[in-house]
């Protein structure tokens, strides 16, 4: 079995049709994911393949090659995502595929290649990274009524308040729809002290995606207060890239949204939530277990070239404690300038 690196678009239709069949694809192994990533951010996109001795795909690994002066290079899997990794048919396919990723960031000269899920490579060069980010995700209940009372007395009571409020809620994904939600994505990543992601990241994610990706954002009287973008994939919703104002914990706007969120689901065809990760320890944490989700570790996957140390791209680490205090006080005109150039790094 070997695996082969090819362009992307030379293998469009298996690709797309790999994914489609395959039990274990996330969002990001689609090739709507990969090229939107690639188009909004310039990092181009190498797919590692596997076959059969007659030709037939049967596995696959999209990789990012992540650029950045000040976090350095990584081959990414998938880039911007919190999932991916390696899509095999058998755990010989995986082994392959896991080769010829680290041959792939030795051919050019990457130091590293970093995985987010899927079969965890084992051999020379790979170690398994745990202990820092939980998954959380569960069923949705079939209405209104079971869903409050899926989540603990205590968090119930905040959403209860936030449904019996004048807050509104809107859905969809035009121009309007786009900048309410930027504008308070990067107020709010700015208030945290994290440079905000390009806006063309929503836009080509949202374009590739289609139906599949929408944006909900909660109105105190006409203004924007709190939005989400969510991803819908295989009757799961997953609110991804989501923030709210600083008036949005008194208003409880973060619970309407994520509420609203649900019932919006339910109204696809959903039948599960994905709250996505968070890091242990974090507030983010401690929120969506407030909610009712119970944290599933996370473990994922390094390759490190002989003498390389691991990028760290981990805004609550120690290095950069004096940089994010200082962008928490950045004017927004200047973080939203300056914030693009810096995020794309991260990967």
């Amino acid at each position: 079995m070997k695996a082969f690196a090819g362009a992307p678009l030379s293998d469009a239709a298996e690709w797309d049709a790999y994914v489609a069949a395959h039990d274990g694809a996330t969002p990001f192994h689609s090739r709507a994911w990969c090229e939107a990533i690639a188009r909004a951010t310039g990092h181009r996109c190498h797919l590692v393949t596997a076959r059969d001795a007659g030709g037939v795909l049967t596995g696959l690994l999209p990789l990012h090659h992540i650029r950045s002066p000040l976090f350095g290079q990584a081959l990414v899997g998938s880039g911007f995502a919190v999932g991916g990794g390696i899509l095999a048919d058998d755990p010989a396919v995986a082994a392959a595929l896991a080769e010829g990723a680290s041959n792939m960031a030795r051919a050019l000269g990457v130091p590293s290649v970093e995985l987010r899920g899927g079969p965890l490579p084992e051999g020379e060069g790979w170690a398994r990274e745990q202990g820092v980010y939980a998954g959380f995700a569960r069923d949705l209940a079939g209405d209104d009524d079971a869903e409050l009372l899926a989540i603990p007395r205590k968090q119930r009571a905040e959403v209860r308040k936030a449904l019996g409020s004048e807050l509104t809620v809107t859905t969809g994904r035009d121009t309007a729809e786009r900048r309410d939600h930027y504008r308070i994505y990067a107020t709010s990543v700015r208030n945290l002290g994290t440079p905000v992601f390009p806006k063309s990241l929503f836009d080509a994610v949202l374009d590739a995606f289609g139906e599949a990706a929408d944006i909900l954002t909660v109105r105190d009287g006409v203004r924007p207060v709190a939005s989400v973008l969510s991803l819908y994939w295989r009757g799961t919703v997953m609110p991804y890239w989501g923030g709210g104002l600083a008036e949005a914990r008194r208003l409880r706007a973060n619970e309407l949204m994520y509420f609203a969120l649900m019932r919006h689901a339910r109204t696809r065809g959903c039948t599960r939530f994905d709250f996505g990760r968070s890091k242990l320890g974090t507030g983010p944490f401690a929120y969506k277990k407030n909610w009712g989700f119970e944290p599933q570790p996370l473990v994922y996957a390094r390759w490190l070239a002989p003498g390389q140390r691991a990028r760290d791209t981990n805004p609550g680490s120690a290095r950069y404690r004096l940089q994010v205090d200082l962008w928490k006080r950045l004017p927004l005109w200047a973080a939203n300038r300056i914030g693009p150039l810096i995020a794309r790094g991260l990967g």
